[in-house]
């Protein structure tokens, strides 16, 4: 049989370290030799991204307007560490959250359920999907480190030259700082995309954030949900039978605990940031995630929550085998080229995405997977594989069924 044929380009934006490597692995195992892969290629690999001052990673966010659907790799966000590894010129900021600022969406994640790998809070019964904010508070910050005694001051310079001045602190010695911002334009889209997902999935949704410390910042927020909820959502949700409510981050942590799942949790940026990785880690494994960005005009990033997995990278290149988990990046080339094929009419690219989900759920359904699961597993008698191997296992799995 023929390859699957592509009518329009995805973004494919290269990563670092073992997702590097399994993002090749899974192209020429799982992808290359069953579809005609059209793709406008971007590295933003740590070096590369450095030596086009991170260049590359505008380009690829506005190539990712341009054709609507792009797919991800895991990236390296520099620290002092790796400056020094990689010799940078500067520490670049986060590549996830320049181009979320670009794109001004949000990012929903949802664990991968699968038979035999049950989540450790025993009374989840269905997913529980994040809603994270992608744009502002810490990824779009500006730091001072404080060199000694001073007053710090948090000035708003308007258009026509008043000011708003607000004392920080009187630094008697040494300190650090830290100024963060977002926009009522963001969070109005933040609320629309929740909103509009809850009534497309049919699922509560909750938001929650800090207001009775942050009653300027996080209170923003809160009104501005409340206000498009009332004006424009509450007959729609209740006609749906859903509910929308607000909690405090601290209440909401404490709920969830005790639910049994099937609903969306909003959070703001950084919130979101934690509370996807607790999720998708107490569900099995954070390489069990599904992540995709919305963008208010329509645009999609797809991607794996997780992150480059160092530890491994590094036996890697010493020739030791691995048994790094592949799914959440497979499933960000799957959720990809599904939207691809949605967009385009294509309704071979769409089921070839859903036969390679179902053939990698049912190689770990199987006792087929990674030692990460294996270890979780209530499954008897497994087989534990190396990553390629592993790949390799998916792909057998989907020429069987």
């Amino acid at each position: 049989m023929g390859k699957i044929e592509m009518t329009t380009p995805l973004v494919e934006m290269d990563g670092d370290e073992m997702t590097r490597i399994l993002w090749k692995m899974i192209k020429d195992e799982l992808l290359l030799p069953y579809i005609d892969l059209k793709t406008e290629y971007y590295d933003l690999g740590l070096e590369y991204r450095n030596e086009t001052n991170d260049k590359v990673t505008m380009d690829s966010a506005e190539a990712t307007k341009k054709y609507g659907v792009a797919v991800k790799c895991a990236t390296i966000t520099p620290n002092a560490a790796r400056m020094t590894e990689y010799n940078l010129k500067e520490m670049w900021k986060s590549p996830n959250g320049t181009i979320r600022a670009a794109l001004d969406g949000t990012v929903f994640r949802a664990p991968i359920i699968v038979k035999g790998i049950e989540p450790c809070v025993k009374n989840w019964e269905k997913p529980i999907t994040l809603a994270r904010h992608a744009y502002g508070d810490v990824y779009k910050n500006t730091e001072i480190k404080v060199p000694g005694e001073g007053k710090a001051e948090l000035v708003f310079t308007a258009k026509d030259g008043t000011e708003i001045r607000e004392t920080i602190h009187n630094f008697t010695g040494a300190g650090i700082l830290q100024g963060i911002h977002n926009t009522d334009e963001s969070i109005t889209s933040f609320a629309k995309a929740c909103f509009n997902y809850a009534l497309d999935t049919k699922q509560d949704l909750w938001f929650a954030t800090k207001d009775t410390i942050s009653k300027k910042y996080d209170h923003n927020f809160k009104d501005i949900f409340q206000e498009i909820y009332e004006k424009e959502y509450e007959d729609k949700f209740k006609a749906a039978g859903i509910e929308y409510f607000y909690t405090l981050i601290d209440d909401a942590v404490a709920r969830v605990m005790k639910a049994k799942g099937g609903f969306i949790w909003a959070c703001k940026n950084y919130d979101g940031d934690v509370m996807s990785d607790m999720v998708s880690s107490a569900f099995g494994s954070l390489a069990m995630m599904t992540s995709v960005l919305v963008s208010p005009s329509g645009v999609y990033e797809y991607e794996a929550a997780h992150g480059t997995v160092q530890r491994h990278y590094y036996k890697h290149l010493k020739g030791e085998e691995t048994s790094t988990n592949s799914v959440a990046t497979i499933f960000a080339w799957t959720g990809a080229l599904r939207k691809r094929g949605e967009l385009d009419g294509n309704k071979e690219l769409m089921q070839f995405a859903d036969k390679l989900e179902k053939a990698t759920v049912q190689t770990i359904e199987s006792g087929k997977m990674t030692k990460d699961l294996a270890l979780i597993t209530s499954l008897k008698d497994v087989t534990v594989l190396n990553s390629e191997d592993f790949i390799k296992a998916v792909r057998e799995t989907f020429e069987s069924i």
